[in-house]
């Protein structure tokens, strides 16, 4: 059996947003093992620490600091520290910087955090260390401490919880990057550290309003009862979408459905989608014989996840009919066609429950359902 070498990563603020991230997905790789460094450990064990180390992570700094000069201490004082135990150990070892966009701002943050880079450029012009600076905007996604630095955690953590949202610029624009994709860059960047100081990027990077971000962010809430899902598959909405799930409390996990119901079953609407339909389930009593009624453009899928039901088709013009049996125990979609009547029928001798999908939402306006018997 071939050994792998694990690379020994030392993280600096691993307890703080990126750096949970970041180390719970350094935990799932095979090839590394992680050395924490954070908020209250010692300076004076950074040489011992980093002397077995084959990278470093330097995420620490200091955003909201009670006294201005603590981000000296932190962003500048720290990033010299590891600089200096660096060159004590007579190692090459790679080093990553999040620095901030602010860096070039004239405040007092931003200048602290262009120190750090100008203190990492020189680590590498002395020693040949491979360093990458990562210039970040606004960063965003779970676990990020609302009502700190992060708008989008505020509006997130505050419309899950139903607490209102402050904006005092609606068309103000935000720069944005995911915490996935930060991740992903900065484990890439391990395996491709080169002598010399490179600008790191993080790709993609989003920009939004205020306005547009706490819209957005309602809109996830809505969706629980109004079931019209927002198109959460990709790119920054898909993004927004897992960050506000994640500041929900637990009490709020589930929520109910409404379900409508008579002899024949049940029937409950799960969600909604702006362009690709609808899903729904509902039951069938044994006995009962469902549907019977045809489409002209309407088409749905039709899955019996629990019982024995009989499906049967008649063609609205030729007067053509076809007939199939589903089961709980075979998995298998059927399709309803337009111009084909249909009904479900319940032959087995328990309740039956069918999983269902329309191409389209239901309106009640324009139902395009017309009541007709197989």
């Amino acid at each position: 059996m071939a050994v792998t070498n694990v690379l020994r990563i030392f993280v600096t603020g691993s307890k703080g947003f990126i750096g949970k991230n970041l180390v719970l997905r350094l935990s799932e790789l095979p090839d590394f093992k992680v050395v924490e460094f954070n908020r209250g450990d010692s300076e004076a064990s950074l040489p011992s620490l980093l002397s077995g180390a084959d990278a470093i992570i330097h995420l620490a700094g200091e955003n909201r600091p009670r006294n201005v000069e603590d981000f000296v201490l932190v962003n500048a004082n720290l990033t010299q520290a590891i600089c200096d135990a660096i060159k004590a150990s007579g190692k090459h070892v790679p080093l990553i910087l999040a620095s901030s966009t602010q860096s070039e701002q004239e405040n007092p943050y931003g200048q602290s955090k262009r120190a750090a880079e100008d203190i990492v450029k020189a680590l590498t012009r002395e020693t040949g260390s491979p360093v990458v600076i990562y210039r970040l905007p606004g960063v965003f996604g779970k676990w990020c401490k609302p009502n700190y630095n992060s708008v989008v955690a505020t509006f997130c953590h505050n419309i899950a919880n139903d607490l209102p949202v402050q904006i005092n610029d609606a068309a103000a624009r935000i720069r944005l990057v995911y915490v996935d994709d930060v991740v992903d860059e900065f484990i890439a960047s391990l395996s491709k550290m080169q002598q010399g100081v490179r600008m790191g990027v993080v790709e993609p990077e989003y920009s939004i309003t205020l306005g547009e971000l706490a819209d957005q962010i309602q809109a996830f809430a809505n969706c629980r009862t109004t079931l019209m899902s927002e198109r959460v598959g990709a790119g920054l909405i898909r993004a927004l979408y897992s960050t506000y799930i994640s500041y929900l409390p637990p009490t709020k996990f589930a929520y109910d459905l409404p379900q409508y119901g008579d002899e024949r079953g049940v029937f409950v609407e799960m969600l909604k989608t702006p362009d690709c339909g609808q899903f729904s389930f509902f039951t069938v009593c044994p006995g009962v014989t469902r549907g019977s009624h045809y489409h002209h453009s309407k088409t749905e899928k039709f899955l019996v996840i629990r019982g024995i039901a009989r499906m049967r088709f008649r063609q609205m013009v030729t007067g053509e009919t076809y007939a199939v049996m589903l089961s709980g125990d075979k998995p298998q979609v059927v399709d309803s066609i337009p111009g084909w009547v249909h009904d479900i029928t319940n032959v087995g001798d328990s309740e039956a429950v069918v999983m269902l999908w329309a191409n389209e939402v239901f309106d009640r306006q324009r139902p395009d359902c017309i009541p007709c018997d197989v």
